[in-house]
C-alpha cells in the first residue's frame, strides 16, 4: 500500500504556512502557529484521527488570528487531497457523535469532490480565552473547498464553548478516520457510481 502523505506550502504577504500530515499515522502532532487554541484543537483532529500532523504557520497575528486560522484550513484542505489521493478502495462516508460532559456534537462528512459546508452551531460566547469562536467557520471553509469535502457540522447541545469546540474538533478527526480507511470489499475501486470524486 502506498503511503498516503503530503507535503504543502503556502505563502502569502498574509501568512507563510508549512503542512505535513500522513492520514496512516498513530495521531502524533506538532504545532507553531501562535494560536494555542487552535493548536489545541488540531490535536484532536490528529489524536482522534490518527493522523499525523505537522503545522508551522507565521502570520499577521499583529492585526488578529484571521488570515493565519484560514489559511491554515485552506492549507490543511490541500494537503489531505493531496495525501488522500484518487479515493480508490476507501470507506468515502464518515459520522461521528462526540460527547464531552454536557456537550454534544456530529459530524458526517463525504470525500465527494464537492465542496460544501453546513454548519450550525451556536457558541454562548464569542470567544475562548482569547480566541474569536467565528474563526472556527472560516477555518472549515477553507479546509472543505481545498480538500474537496461536503462537511455537516451540528452542535446538539452544550453550554460551555470550550467544550462545544472540543466536540466539533474530535468528532471530525473520528469522520476522517472512518472516512480514508481501506475498505477491503473495495480494494482498487472508486466509491462512486460516476467512476469518479
Amino acid at each position: 500500500m502506498e503511503p498516503r502523505t503530503a507535503a504543502v506550502e503556502r505563502n502569502t504577504l498574509e501568512t507563510q504556512i508549512k503542512i505535513s500530515l500522513n492520514l496512516d499515522g498513530t495521531g502524533k502532532s506538532r504545532f507553531i502557529t501562535g494560536v494555542p487554541f487552535l493548536d489545541h484543537m488540531l490535536d484532536q483532529i490528529a489524536r482522534h484521527g490518527l493522523i499525523d500532523i505537522e503545522v508551522e504557520a507565521h502570520g499577521d497575528l499583529e492585526i488578529d488570528a484571521h488570515h493565519t486560522v484560514e489559511d491554515i484550513g485552506i492549507t490543511l484542505g490541500q494537503a489531505f487531497a493531496k495525501a488522500v489521493g484518487d479515493k480508490k478502495g476507501i470507506v468515502r462516508y464518515g459520522h461521528a457523535y462526540v460527547p464531552l460532559d454536557e456537550a454534544l456534537s456530529r459530524v458526517a462528512l463525504d470525500l465527494s469532490g464537492r465542496p460544501g459546508l453546513f454548519y450550525e452551531v451556536k457558541y454562548p460566547r464569542a470567544t475562548i480565552g482569547r480566541f474569536d469562536v467565528d474563526l472556527f467557520r472560516e477555518f472549515f471553509q477553507g479546509f472543505v473547498n481545498h480538500a474537496g469535502v461536503t462537511l455537516h457540522i451540528d452542535n446538539l447541545k452544550g453550554v460551555n464553548a470550550h467544550h462545544i469546540a472540543e466536540t466539533i474538533f474530535k468528532a471530525l478527526g473520528r469522520a476522517l478516520r472512518m472516512a480514508v480507511a481501506h475498505d477491503p470489499r473495495m480494494a482498487g475501486i472508486m466509491p462512486s457510481t460516476k467512476g469518479t470524486l
